[in-house]
């Protein structure tokens, strides 16, 4: 891709950049930067030209998966700045579903005509890889045809470490348990300096990068997200886009982008003062609609409504947002944090959402093909 036109070492006029991107040309960092941090009218020339450059690329469709959560436990042995959701064995709230329950739940999912199912928890002490594979094979025998989507690098990682096995050899043997889609989660910020200050205990920026490659190579794709508005810079978030756009140009195996705004309040890193009270509005527009005209490989970019709400999470449709996400039916790790009505959204409010725009719902699966609309029908009588 041919990198965007520079004027005597200076960055060129806000028009010229968008104009070039419409044209073809890739962004740079510097003006992708630049373009984080506009203010005033030049924040709606920018989604303009996203929304413009959404429709050249996916077009007027509006989709979303018919989806269900499992959060198999919440007992982590880390505790990320950022995370309401964790506990230590012994807390009074602290969980983990054994067999049954991650049987009954995958019968529940299969009863509502899901036809994805997303498991990413807790880092069990106990865990090891065979708790992975016994998950996925749990749930595959109670939801056949269901696609699996689920843990991630740092899952994957933590899997390997605790049975003696390469990250390799462990997404493997999850491929064949049933693992569908990698979820491009735990990537949080991919800048060091950054992870050090909000996820010491997780994986660092090379070994995710490393594991998603990994991923890609054996045939399992993945999503690719980012989690913004703590304590990162702009120049941070443009240089976890290059990460990304750097493993999709060589892999193509990234399914969608999911930007997720810092949901702060119950989190350590909010209470002790060392985080920022979330995203601003201005933010949330910008990190999506920048992430359009840079992200120029990855064609679907998901407003996520569980961390904006519906009604930003509308506005970031004409910011350059084509995918609205799932339906959960079951969600608690933006709920810990402090987020609210996470549990569950009507496809017939995404219609009213879509619509509204002027654009039209479409249900789609975990990698983006459309589902036929008599099926799709008959599978929303099954909620």
């Amino acid at each position: 891709m041919p990198t965007g036109r520079q004027f005597e070492g200076m960055l060129p006029p806000l028009r010229r950049i968008l104009d070039d991107v419409l044209a073809g040309y890739r962004l740079t960092d510097e003006e992708a930067i630049r373009l984080l941090r506009a203010r005033d009218r030049d924040i709606l020339e920018i989604a303009a030209a996203a929304d413009e450059l959404r429709e050249m690329m996916v077009g007027d469709t509006v989709t979303y998966v018919r989806n269900q959560n499992i959060n198999t436990t919440n007992i982590c042995v880390n505790a990320c700045g950022f995370c309401g959701f964790s506990r230590k064995a012994g807390d009074r709230d602290a969980y983990l579903y054994g067999e049954a329950a991650v049987r009954e739940r995958a019968r529940e999912a299969r009863g509502r005509g899901v036809t994805e199912v997303c498991t990413v928890s807790g880092l069990h002490p106990d865990f090891d890889a065979q708790s992975y594979i016994d998950i996925y094979s749990w749930i595959r025998d109670e939801a056949p045809g269901v696609h699996i989507h689920a843990s991630n690098p740092m899952e994957v990682a933590y899997a390997a470490r605790r049975s003696d096995l390469s990250t390799r050899e462990v997404l493997i043997a999850m491929k064949a348990a049933g693992l569908g889609t990698l979820c491009g989660t735990a990537a949080e910020i991919l800048v060091d300096p950054v992870r050090a200050v909000i996820c010491p205990g997780k994986i660092d920026t090379a070994t995710w990068a490393r594991i998603i490659r990994e991923a890609h190579d054996l045939g399992i794709r993945s999503t690719a997200t980012i989690m913004y508005g703590h304590t990162e810079s702009d120049a941070d978030r443009i240089r976890h886009l290059g990460i990304l756009r750097e493993i999709q140009d060589d892999t193509g195996g990234f399914t969608e982008f999911v930007p997720l705004s810092f949901i702060h309040e119950n989190t350590p890193l909010y209470r002790a003062g060392r985080a920022r009270a979330g995203a601003t509005g201005r933010e949330d527009i910008l990190m999506v609609a920048v992430a359009r005209l840079f992200l120029d490989n990855i064609e679907n970019i998901q407003a996520s409504w569980v961390k904006l709400g519906t009604k930003m999470a509308e506005v970031t449709l004409l910011s350059g947002a084509n995918d609205l996400g799932g339906t959960l039916f079951e969600e608690s790790i933006s709920r810990s944090a402090g987020a609210r009505g996470t549990d569950y959204l009507d496809p017939a409010e995404m219609r009213r959402m879509a619509e509204d725009l002027g654009r039209t719902l479409r249900q789609r699966t975990t990698t983006y093909e459309l589902i036929p609309e008599r099926r799709e029908l008959s599978l929303q009588t099954c909620a």
